[in-house]
């Protein structure tokens, strides 16, 4: 990395989650984001990351030199040997979700593999937090899983839940109980749609508990990747008796508050005057 006297300086931030890695390009002086992208992680989560990075950075036209510091984050962050250094997911949804919106009090991010509730302060930073990361109920795998005993994909489950009009009841949230459970409920002659309905409102109400562990102060802001469900988001309003907030791209909240941490980084150790 180098710095260009007279060029404006440059971070970086990558998520390396479980399905997913994302990178953003922020500008250290104004926090503005140049560039993000979003990417399916594979197996080696190192590579994953680093083509996501490779990716914001082609679309923001710039070469890694511009870049003058990279913070990784996610399950996957000590793998990524360009970083710097790496932050909790927790820290980086709180800063990313704070740069959208200062008024955010409340962060709901549903990821691949884990769920988290954050409370959040008036300057971005974390005051308290829930995590579900011992089962897999309500993320990103476990949508997968019951789309696929639906015979369809992610984007076929929300389609569905979104035109049903009767939501059968999901009683099991574990992912392999949910999984007989969804297959029973078919087999008795349940509508799809109902069913697709009625998993999206299991995975509302258990995140609603997660996110009452840390208090309901709005604004609430849903970000990860289930944040796109429409469906969800919806179950999840309802639980909570809010008007969410949901980023046109809320798979990349994490990887911009990474890269807003690199920013704040670079202008804590940059020389006065």
């Amino acid at each position: 990395m180098n710095g260009n006297e007279g060029q404006t300086m440059l971070a970086a931030g990558v998520d390396v989650g479980s399905l997913a890695a994302k990178a953003a390009i922020v500008e250290v002086g104004s926090g503005c984001v140049i560039a993000s992208a979003c990417l399916p992680s594979g197996a080696r989560p190192a590579d994953s990351g680093a083509d996501a990075l490779k990716e914001a950075l082609r679309l923001a036209d710039l070469k890694l030199e511009a870049i003058e510091a990279i913070v990784a984050t996610g399950y996957g962050r000590e793998s990524l040997a360009v970083a710097q250094s790496s932050v909790t997911e927790i820290t980086c949804a709180a800063r990313g979700a704070h740069l959208l919106d200062p008024d955010v009090r409340t962060v709901v991010d549903i990821g691949g593999q884990d769920s988290k509730a954050i409370s959040v302060d008036s300057e971005g930073f974390p005051l308290d937090f829930a995590l579900n990361d011992r089962c897999a109920a309500g993320t990103g795998r476990f949508l997968e899983v019951m789309a696929h005993a639906l015979g369809t994909d992610v984007a076929g489950l929300e389609r569905l839940a979104l035109s049903s009009e009767h939501p059968a009841p999901i009683t099991r949230t574990c992912t392999v109980f949910a999984e007989s459970e969804v297959v029973g409920l078919l087999s008795r002659g349940v509508e799809p749609a109902d069913v697709a309905a009625g998993l999206c409102r299991a995975v509302g109400a258990r995140t609603a508990a997660l996110v009452r562990q840390v208090s309901v102060r709005p604004k609430v802001m849903l970000i990860g990747g289930v944040g796109m469900n429409r469906a969800i988001a919806d179950a999840l309003e309802e639980q909570l008796g809010v008007d969410l907030i949901v980023p046109e791209e809320p798979q990349v909240v994490v990887a911009t508050g990474a890269a807003l941490v690199a920013a704040e980084r670079l202008r804590a150790t940059a020389p006065i005057g």
